[in-house]
């Protein structure tokens, strides 16, 4: 019996944000000077994506909202350190014109790409990843997304952090065996331990080895507050001080950093094209801004 082809969910900011770091700015440029970094680079990490792990069905997830209102008024401290002086996300000047450049070629192409006001990609990936047909593969460079993991369904995170070419195909055993905790808890674990780059302060004094360690004994944040109030819990009295004293901060954190699983997202096709949607405009595309190249191996990823 043939395998069932994946549904890959692509985080794009987190790839197109490592292309545009990955590749310099005078590497690749429009015929008017532009530069073309992120956008070759993306297009070329989507490729590589396509002609490897060969799905069916793809949507591109895309940040309407960078830093949620609703997340900042559970926990102000969220990326707070991202925020430019104007109240935006602080973006590179060269990269913010090729986003909407990569949304244009992903639309010739006829490849999905979607977001929902007042969410995040994560949010639009844990969405799918809930509610559409398995199997999911998820591509990103977001430790958050090792959440998602769902052996049953299944659900895997293709983990780009060291690239396309270097990505970390993770179920539930891999995160076991990289932080020791099961996927499920992951959400748990990082508000224990806390994530300097999305502005989660953690607990005081909890590192990962013992975040996984009150994971293991009492299974969740949930069985960690409880018992805090119970006595005989068998918490050390330093430790359960540095717990007491963040418990304000534990009622909120992991609505924080749980992906939302509801987001409302317009209705879409995820089927995955075997040519272009538009030929003529993606050829144009190409020609005005010196992407033939990576346009050609994204259609040639595409027909297989």
């Amino acid at each position: 019996m043939t395998e069932p082809r994946p549904l890959l969910l692509v985080d794009a900011p987190s790839l197109y944000f490592r292309a545009f770091f990955g590749i310099p700015t005078s590497a690749a440029k429009a015929p008017d000077g532009s530069p073309v970094n992120a956008v070759r680079g993306f297009l070329d990490m989507l490729a590589t994506l396509i002609r490897t792990r060969r799905p069916d069905r793809l949507v591109c997830a895309l940040d309407y909202d960078w830093r949620p209102h609703w997340r900042v008024a559970l926990l102000p401290s969220y990326k707070a350190h991202r925020l430019s002086p104007t109240g935006g996300e602080v973006v590179p000047d060269e990269l913010t014109p090729q986003v909407p450049l990569i949304l244009e070629v992903l639309d010739a192409m006829g490849i999905a790409a979607t977001g929902a006001t007042g969410y995040e990609a994560d949010d639009v990936i844990g969405t799918l990843a809930t509610t559409q047909p398995g199997p999911v593969e998820v591509a990103s460079g977001d430790r958050d997304l090792f959440q998602l993991i769902d052996d049953a369904k299944p659900v895997r995170l293709l983990y780009c952090g060291r690239g396309v070419a270097k990505l970390q195909d993770c179920d539930d055993q891999a995160v076991q065996g990289l932080y020791g905790v099961p996927a499920a808890a992951y959400a748990d674990f990082a508000a224990l331990r806390g994530d300097p780059s999305d502005g989660l302060p953690g607990v005081a004094g909890v590192g990962e080895k013992t975040a996984a360690r009150l994971i293991g004994r009492y299974g969740s944040l949930d069985g960690i507050l409880t018992a805090l109030d119970q006595p005989g819990s068998g918490f050390a009295p330093g430790l359960r001080a540095k717990l007491l004293a963040a418990r304000d901060y534990l009622a909120v954190a992991p609505t924080v950093v749980r992906v939302a699983r509801d987001a409302p997202l317009s209705p879409l096709d995820p089927t995955l094209p075997t040519a272009p949607a538009d030929p003529d405009r993606l050829l144009t595309l190409a020609e005005k801004w010196n992407l033939a190249g990576a346009t050609r191996r994204l259609v040639d990823a595409v027909s297989g």
